[in-house]
């Protein structure tokens, strides 16, 4: 089969994805998740994020009726962590993991999901994320600010309550470390920034395109390890999210509504992600080869179907992708951009 039998290179990774198509159809006997989900209220009385409810530490919710963000009430990181570590056995070694963790509502209602807002509401969010990455990276303890939304049970989501969460943390995620890497690398060999050059081969291709707008992009990665995998970002290149002008803003949001509609109109039901948001570190160093950008990690690669991370990812370190790219990008296009549910 063309294209199904080969290495592609990952740049922003710098690491190889091993393109294995023809095995998206082998036998599947393991388990499924849920595709079809029963309908969610629009408030919930025992979610803890609804508005007027009680959270798990004891705090009421304000009767909130737009964005709403508050410290997470089980923080994986916080300002009180131990700052005298006891000294770990041989060559092992350790250090203090201390910073802010908070929790965003995109929504007072329970059932409202990124995918069915306004591009206004999704604006808000965005607004939200820029307004909070610039207070919590100008603090001199936070060398990293982390926005990200897990959506659905099959990433282990326990609230259904569409919400993302910030860490703010005095160390800089691997990921993002080798992305300052990549893009310095490729800056200094090239003399251009590397998220531009990336959109700009996209772009040309065509293939994986899902959205172009006047300032923003969204497309199938030439590179993706999962089988839905999305990138959207600025056509401009930007070192964070707090960099991007109003409209430049907008059409993120409308690039960014417009490929989860696609997801859930793909089968019809909710669909599952993990979604990050890629901004340089707050450290106070130099970025200017780093590219602000929004990935988007869905685990299904069928309805219902999980891609397991098994003896090429956990034993291997590297990444087998089930699904070509360009076949993907393809059943993304050929769906509505308006959402089904606004439909009925």
């Amino acid at each position: 089969m063309v294209g199904t039998w080969e290495q592609r290179w990952h740049p922003l990774r710098r690491e190889w994805v091993v393109v294995a198509a023809h095995r998206q159809d082998r036998p599947w006997l393991g388990e499924t998740q849920a595709v079809r989900l029963p309908p969610v209220p629009s408030l919930d009385a025992q979610c803890t994020f609804c508005p007027g409810n009680v959270r798990v530490s004891g705090a009421k919710n304000p009767a909130y009726e737009s964005v709403f963000v508050f410290d997470n009430d089980r923080p994986c990181v916080g300002v009180d962590a131990p700052t005298e570590l006891a000294v770990p056995p041989g060559i092992y070694r350790n250090r203090v993991a201390n910073g802010i963790a908070r929790v965003v509502c995109f929504s007072p209602r329970h059932d409202l999901s990124l995918a069915e807002m306004d591009v206004g509401g999704v604006e808000r969010v965005l607004a939200t994320w820029q307004a909070q990455f610039a207070e919590l990276g100008a603090r001199p303890e936070v060398a990293h600010v982390l926005l990200f939304e897990n959506r659905g049970a099959a990433v282990g989501v326990s609230n259904p309550h569409p919400h993302g969460q910030i860490y703010a943390t005095n160390f800089v995620f691997p990921t993002i470390a080798n992305e300052v890497l990549a893009g310095e690398e490729h800056l200094a060999s090239s003399g251009r920034v590397l998220w531009e050059d990336i959109v700009a081969s996209e772009v040309h291709d065509g293939r994986r395109m899902l959205v172009q707008n006047t300032h923003a992009v969204a497309f199938v990665p030439w590179f993706a390890r999962y089988a839905y995998e999305v990138y959207v970002g600025p056509r401009r290149a930007v070192a964070d999210l707090k960099q991007l002008t109003a409209v430049e803003r907008a059409d993120l949001a409308a690039a960014l509504r417009e490929v989860l509609a696609r997801f859930d109109n793909l089968w019809q039901a909710p669909f599952p992600y993990v979604m990050a948001l890629h901004n340089a570190p707050t450290d106070g160093g130099q970025y200017r080869g780093f590219g602000f950008h929004i990935e988007l990690h869905p685990p299904l690669r069928k309805p219902g179907l999980l891609k397991y991370l098994a003896g090429p990812e956990v034993g291997g370190g590297g990444f087998l992708a089930d699904t070509l790219p360009e076949q993907k990008a393809a059943e993304l296009q050929a769906v509505s951009a308006m959402h089904h549910r606004s439909l009925e």
